[in-house]
């Protein structure tokens, strides 16, 4: 729902998402949170909600009375009519409601949690048992965060229904335009790495098969001039000899490079004899080529076998798989294509024959490393990507899209989408809403999980006003909303269990758990798509780069309150002990006098000594007028803590 704003825009309630095509960082996304709100007060009390709303510059505000058409689903203006306000802009809805208010302190803690983790923020909370409105004031220095970027999908967050919408509504002909529009990170090299991985799921890899020896370049030749007629002996001959000689020139050659070779050849030859080298020559010549390529593949896959398997196999049990592998390749797809699945259930088959017909076992593992050696040397082919209208009703292909994304290196998302609170502010927060003796903070950098950038942050305060019995106060956000319900299945109470609090001197019953004490350990999670475990948003779901940032930003802050917690041990202890030897010297000094009838021996350097303080002394020399020297005495001296 939105009123109409000065600039001709809708001015929404709740910030929202523009659907799947965009995400950045806010309070809502859909705006159910708010319509629920206006409807359950309407069917309660039967008022209509009432809306004052001014824009920046406006010289009055736009009040209006608001239903929701509950046959049509669709919100209805009852009345709207200009009106002054003394706000210079923002919204004010105001709704009636039946209420139950046996829980108002836990509604109390929602509003203070919430003034924690929005510090730019000034509340005003009042119910029907206040005398009084409760404020709260918004931090010193707490600036109206700066507004979030929407920013388009990254290619690693994205599901296959979403993907299938962003197909269906893209204005691209071409998936290579698509990708690169329509997300972000893709650039034109990452859109030709995504369609690369689109071909090695949607049309298989060739294999590569390694070129004749030296000793076999001349046979290899031959085979190939054999396959052309009427063009004449010396163009003949010379158009085997340069395939041959550029066959050999590479490691290993696919059947679509061995077409791109004999077209090169025959283009070359041609021109400088003057024959023409047709399709139908280069195709026999191509078919030739082939078959002598392919004439030993045992051989060949056996190299590869036996480099992906251990030492413990022996040559038999090794050829009898590639030999078997072989016949999988002979007799599969054209030109020796394969997926990397169908390329798996070859070597499944293959070992599972040597296993049974040889007595030679190849374990998951194993088989796992012959895949991977195989299809390394398998090679990309270049057949044209379908248009995006073809995927639309594919969804097959689109699946093999989506996966190829997901396969794809791409650069993280950016940041700009995100409204972190700052370790600064989280401390400011915590100062204002908690009477605590110390507090620390942290703020961790971007990460990404499923292509969604995310920031986790944390806070502690201890001691002060905070109750000393107990389990210390955790406190769950996300997107700066406090998190009630489902305490114990959130992420973040796991993780808080999880870490050991003994290490940072706090008590922690059984040594795992929710520490005990005076403190308020709190923990936000900011991101275009945090993770719930249900539509209702109360506890974060357990995706493990979330855990460990989690853990990471606690132990950053935790790490500062085990160091304050030493250095106040360390200075309950040095007062103990400076007031036990400052009662012990002085009775040490006059008995000292009683037993050696001579005056009280000075005790102040000893003590300073002892305690390793700064001993100030201060000596008026005879020069000094008597004024000054009245002033400043004739010597003292002064023990003062080095810190």
């Amino acid at each position: 729902m939105s009123v109409p704003g000065a600039t001709g825009r809708d001015e929404n309630f709740v910030v929202a998402n523009d659907g799947a095509l965009s995400g950045k960082n806010s309070r809502g996304q859909q705006g159910i949170g708010i319509s629920a709100a206006v409807l359950y007060s309407q069917l309660t009390s039967g008022k209509p909600a009432k809306i004052t709303s001014r824009t920046k510059g406006s010289a009055e505000a736009e009040y209006f009375e608001l239903i929701i058409d509950t046959d049509e689903n669709e919100p209805e203006i009852k009345n709207s009519e200009t009106t002054s306000w003394d706000r210079t802009h923002g919204t004010r809805i105001e709704l009636e409601m039946e209420a139950n208010m046996r829980a108002r302190s836990q509604l109390l803690q929602y509003v203070k949690h919430t003034a924690v983790v929005n510090p730019h923020a000034r509340i005003t909370f009042k119910e029907p048992s206040m005398d009084e409105p409760q404020q709260f004031e918004r931090a010193e220095r707490a600036d109206l965060p700066a507004e979030t970027e929407e920013i388009r999908p990254h290619p690693h967050g994205v599901e296959l229904g979403t993907v299938l919408k962003m197909l269906a509504a893209t204005d691209s002909h071409s998936v290579s335009g698509f990708v690169q529009e329509e997300f972000t990170r893709v650039g034109r090299k990452t859109a030709d790495n995504i369609l690369d991985e689109f071909r090695d799921r949607h049309f298989g890899r060739e294999a590569a098969w390694q070129p004749p020896q030296k000793h076999e370049k001349s046979d290899f030749a031959r085979a190939v001039a054999n396959a052309v007629s009427n063009k004449g002996a010396d163009a003949t001959a010379a158009f085997g000899d340069e395939v041959a000689d550029a066959v050999c020139s590479r490691n290993r050659v696919a059947h679509h490079e061995l077409v791109d070779i004999v077209a090169e050849v025959a283009e070359e030859v041609g021109n400088d004899h003057g024959v023409t080298f047709g399709d139908t020559v280069q195709e026999n010549a191509v078919e030739a080529a082939w078959e002598k390529l392919t004439d030993d593949r045992t051989s060949d896959l056996y190299q590869l076998v036996d480099a992906a398997t251990s030492t413990r196999k022996d040559d038999e049990a090794v050829n009898g798989l590639a030999e078997r592998l072989a016949k999988r390749f002979e007799k599969g797809r054209e030109r020796d294509r394969a997926t990397h699945k169908e390329l798996a259930e070859y070597v499944d088959r293959a070992a599972d024959q040597t296993e049974e017909y040889d007595n030679a076992t190849f374990g998951e593992t194993a088989r796992e490393n012959v895949v991977m050696e195989v299809w390394n040397t398998m090679v990309t082919v270049p057949d044209e990507v379908p248009k995006v209208r073809e995927f639309v009703d594919d969804r097959d292909a689109a699946s093999d899209l989506l996966e190829a994304m997901k396969e794809t290196d791409i650069i993280a998302p950016p940041t700009n989408c995100l409204s972190p609170i700052t370790a600064e502010l989280v401390e400011a927060g915590l100062k204002k809403e908690y009477d605590a003796d110390f507090y620390a903070a942290s703020t961790r950098d971007a990460e990404v999980h499923g292509g969604d950038p995310f920031i986790v942050e944390a806070g502690i305060a201890y001691g002060g006003d905070l109750a000393a019995e107990g389990q210390a106060d955790v406190l769950r956000f996300a997107n700066r909303v406090p998190l009630v319900y489902q305490r114990g299945a959130c992420a973040t109470t796991d993780v808080v269990k999880s870490i050991g609090w003994r290490n940072y001197n706090l008590d922690q019953p059984g040594g795992s758990g929710i520490p005990n004490g005076p403190a308020v350990i709190m923990v936000h999670v900011a991101s275009t798509n945090v993770p719930f475990t249900s539509e209702s948003k109360d506890a974060v779901a357990n995706v493990p780069q979330i855990e460990d940032e989690i853990e990471l930003a606690i132990r950053e802050a935790a790490r500062e309150l085990k160091s304050y917690l030493n250095k106040r041990k360390s200075m309950q202890k040095r007062k103990k002990k400076q007031s036990v030897i400052a009662n012990i010297l002085p009775e040490m000094a006059e008995k000292l006098a009683d037993v050696t009838q001579q005056g009280e021996p000075e005790y102040e350097d000893a003590l300073a000594r002892i305690m390793n303080n700064v001993l100030v002394e201060r000596e008026v020399e005879d020069s000094v007028a008597p004024e000054e020297q009245r002033k400043g005495g004739d010597s003292e001296a002064q023990s003062a803590s080095d810190h």
